[in-house]
């Protein structure tokens, strides 16, 4: 006997052969494939077998419009010949299939006069498609010329035997290893086109393998050819460890053994059928499951012990069950209690789902289909009827509108933290858990919860065993001055912190005034200039931040580089909802003071993180720095500073020979300054600055209580910012005479802001009080802020450590990219603080 190639079996259906492009993407597969002996099993054409069944209802209900649909199934099927076809061989075929619709007039015709088609008669009609798509199949691979050898076609009528019983389908293996046998010559070596769905009963009578009987007949001839491999080519890249319309970020699973695939199926993954794969796990063929669209794609490959690092395989979910709950001290102890129980529902054909029982023995409970929900309660009532009048039972309860979800993977079993992960996830869903069952395989944990809930316990759980836990959902809001270049920044790290540290920022969402733009799965930070431009939309403040906020991602945090009061108004609410919140925006912690109060309480309450420390020093580490002196214990006495690089430009720059309004203009236009300049000429800019410094070390500071010396020349602090501009250069006499002054004492100008406390006292004393100034001031010329860089910051502190020679902070204060540059290092603390290793 020869060498044989092994045998490979190749099953395509549904979408796989809807048309004629669809049949020339088979065939190129087959010819692509490594060598060996190939079967390749068809279902009917997409939609052709429910088009056969409904010819017989039409018959059924005596409606001759049967005969219209049947030469609309002609004539798809003669488009699809004649365009793949030789005119010969499309005639032949189409003449076969002629033949077919005469004898199927009849087979109707019958069913109209009778008005009822018994099983066997629909077996027979739904055969149908089988046969019509494996034949035109046959004689287009034949005549394209087959690289792999003769090309037969089969009639699986002929070969597969099998009986229905309770349990569905039963196959004859002896008479159907026969058949084959005579069928298939040993030394075959070529191409089997074979008929999916249909079958013979032991008479010889046509039968079908029930739904998704395409794939059973695949695995069918793998064992009855001892196949190496089952192919089940669909629409999708493998099997997906959650359904990806509910669950975004589903993931192709590598591998699953047989009985995770099965506990899968089981759940409604969408897998092959458990019991399409009975034959293929008593010969132990692995079964791959592929993409007929993408075949380059791996797939995933089913089998006895596959290789995977994942212990959770997939997460999957049954609707609409309800839990039914038999409660009672009576009950401890006894014996038969839950035969009883489920012998109650067994009797009336009510089938148990799944069965949760504590070790007390006080109470039982189970799911069962929410239809079936009431008869149920009802059954029980009545089989514990004695019980429940005596007080030995206290109650039969109905919990409906439930769900539950299963954790599927062997890799669980032994492998400490899974279920702590599940529970963990579920809890920071805000999703309540009612009833809880595992086997001892420990293959399965399911958990039944709320079915409003369904979804977010689905996408929670998956976040939690799938992504990394330093996923986070990303909404930048202002795509500005600074934002922009905070986009640009992220956008060159992005793919090193994923790759580094396991970090994946999702930019989810970019808001601006008019318009935002949404995604999904993250936008493609290299080109958000052009998705925000091109896809953008009316901006709306609520559905932002809605999408911004799932629970399918382990985090949410929005990063707001705008000044608004109005966006700033909302943080209390966002950071009482979990949502994290990274700004420069010094609105609201300079806000009144019971407005931040009860932000930082709903932050505290929620567990959200609040970092600002771009809201005084830009990229420079105030706020930490005031933290930690008070944190650890020391006492400050006063802070001083130049805390606006604007101003500080601006004195810097200033000494005379250019107009201070053309000063302004070009740090306008440099970005050093707000979007309206006198924003930071007002002075307000540093009060705000002093009220955030003040607030953290502990003093009870409004912004009424600062003292300021504003900038804005009397009579300019109202009107548009262009108007504004076009005003000020008649204000320079005025600063050039105040700086000519200084100069003939020695002196330079700087604008300083100054907080001197009682006593700022340390973490957990009483609250002090301090008087906070901002003006313009005449320094000596050596004094430590006249010496500064252009857009310098420099902060003073004097404190009990530090009062003979006191701490200084002092760097770029100003500019779009080192303030974007303090959001992005905030941005990556909050990352560190919820768990990245960086």
């Amino acid at each position: 006997m020869p060498n044989l190639a092994p045998w490979v079996v190749h099953k395509f259906g549904g979408s796989s052969v809807a048309d004629a492009g669809c049949f020339r993407r088979v065939a190129a597969i087959i010819d692509s494939l490594p060598p060996a002996r190939v079967g390749v099993v068809l279902s009917a054409c997409k939609g052709v077998t429910d088009a056969l069944l409904g010819l017989v209802a039409l018959a059924e209900n005596q409606d001759d419009r049967y005969r219209i649909e049947l030469g609309t199934l002609r004539s798809r099927h003669a488009q699809i010949a004649e365009t793949l076809l030789s005119p010969e061989s499309a005639r032949l075929y189409l003449a076969g299939f002629d033949r077919d619709c005469h004898d199927l007039e009849g087979i109707l015709h019958t069913v109209k006069l009778t008005r009822a088609a018994a099983r066997n008669v629909s077996d027979l009609i739904a055969g149908y498609g089988e046969i019509w798509s494996t034949k035109l199949f046959h004689r287009f691979y034949e005549e394209r010329g087959s690289r792999r050898g003769p090309v037969q076609w089969i009639d699986a009528r002929r070969v597969v035997v099998a009986e229905w019983g309770p349990l569905g389908p039963g196959v004859q293996w002896a008479r159907s290893r026969a058949n084959v046998t005579d069928l298939v010559d040993p030394d075959f070596e070529g191409t089997l086109i074979i008929t999916g769905f249909i079958a013979s009963d032991a008479r010889g009578v046509q039968t079908t393998l029930g739904r998704n009987g395409s794939d059973f007949s695949a695995s069918i001839f793998g064992a009855l050819l001892d196949a190496a491999q089952i192919h089940i080519w669909t629409d999708v890249d493998g099997v997906l460890s959650a359904d990806p319309r509910r669950v975004p970020d589903a993931t192709v699973i590598d591998s699953l053994t047989y009985n995770e695939a099965m506990e899968l199926a089981y759940f409604g993954a969408k897998v092959i059928h458990p019991q399409t794969m009975a034959p293929a796990v008593g010969g132990a063929i692995p079964i791959w499951i592929r993409n007929t669209f993408a075949p380059e794609k791996p797939g995933t490959i089913i089998c006895a012990q596959p290789t995977s690092a994942l212990p959770v395989k997939g997460i999957a979910s049954i609707e609409r069950v309800a839990l039914i709950n038999l409660e009672g001290a009576g009950m401890i102890g006894v014996p038969g209690t839950a035969h009883r129980l489920f012998g109650a529902l067994r009797e009336e054909g009510i089938s148990v789902i799944l069965i949760s029982q504590g070790s007390s023995e006080h109470s039982i409970c189970c799911a069962i289909p929410h239809d079936q929900a009431e008869r149920a309660a009802a059954l029980v009532r009545e089989a514990f009827e004695r019980e429940l009048k005596e007080g030995q039972i206290q109650s039969v309860e109905i919990d409906p509108d439930l769900a539950i979800l299963a954790i599927v993977g062997d890799g669980m079993a032994g492998t400490p933290g899974v279920a702590a992960k599940v529970f963990n996830s579920l809890g920071a869903a805000s999703v309540n858990v009612r009833a809880i069952a595992q086997g001892a395989s420990e293959r399965n944990i399911s958990v039944v919860v709320e079915g409003r809930s369904a979804t977010r316990a689905l996408r929670a759980v998956h976040a939690g065993l799938y992504l990394s836990p330093h996923t986070i959902s990303v909404g930048v809001v202002g795509p500005g001055t600074v934002g922009r270049v905070f986009l640009d920044q992220l956008a060159s790290q992005s793919a090193r912190l994923r790759e580094q540290f396991k970090i994946d920022l999702r930019v989810r969402g970019i808001l601006g005034t008019r318009r935002m733009v949404l995604a999904e799965t993250g936008i493609p930070l290299e080109r958000w200039r052009e998705e925000y431009e091109e896809r953008g939309v009316a901006a709306d403040l609520d559905r932002f931040i809605e999408h911004v906020r799932v629970d399918y991602l382990p985090h949410s945090v929005l990063i707001d580089c705008t000044a608004s009061a109005e966006i700033a108004g909302r943080y209390a609410e966002w950071l009482g909802a979990g949502v994290h919140i990274v700004t420069p925006n010094k609105k609201a912690n300079s806000a009144d003071l019971a407005f931040y109060r009860a932000m930082h309480e709903a932050r505290r309450a929620s567990g959200a993180h609040y970092l600002y420390e771009a809201t005084v020093g830009a990229g420079l580490p105030v706020v930490h720095t005031l933290r930690d002196l008070r944190e650890t214990g020391d006492e400050i006495t006063s802070v001083e500073g130049i805390f606006s690089g604007t101003l500080a430009y601006l004195f810097n720059i200033y000494d005379g020979r250019t107009a201070f309004s053309d000063i302004v203009r070009d740090a306008r236009q440099r970005g050093y300054t707000e979007p309206d300049p006198r924003d930071d000429l007002s002075g307000m800019d540093v009060a705000r600055k002093l009220i955030i410094l003040g607030r953290e070390m502990g003093l009870s500071l409004e912004l009424a209580d600062v003292e300021v010396e504003s900038l804005v020349p009397a009579g300019l602090e109202t009107g548009s910012i262009e108007e504004f501009m076009a005003r000020l250069p008649k204000h320079d006499a005025a600063m050039r005479e105040r700086l000519e002054s200084a100069r003939a004492r020695g002196k330079v100008l700087r604008y300083v802001g100054r907080l001197n406390c009682e006593r700022a006292r340390p973490a957990g004393a009483r609250a002090a009080s301090g008087v906070a100034t901002v003006g313009l001031v005449e320094l000596d010329a050596k004094h430590p802020f006249a010496n500064i860089a252009l857009t310098d910051n420099v902060v003073r502190f004097a404190t009990r450590r530090y009062c003979d020679n006191p701490l200084i902070v002092q760097g770029p204060g100003a500019g779009p990219e080192v303030t974007a540059g303090g959001v992005f290092a905030d941005l990556l603390r909050l990352c560190a603080y919820l768990g990245a290793r960086l």
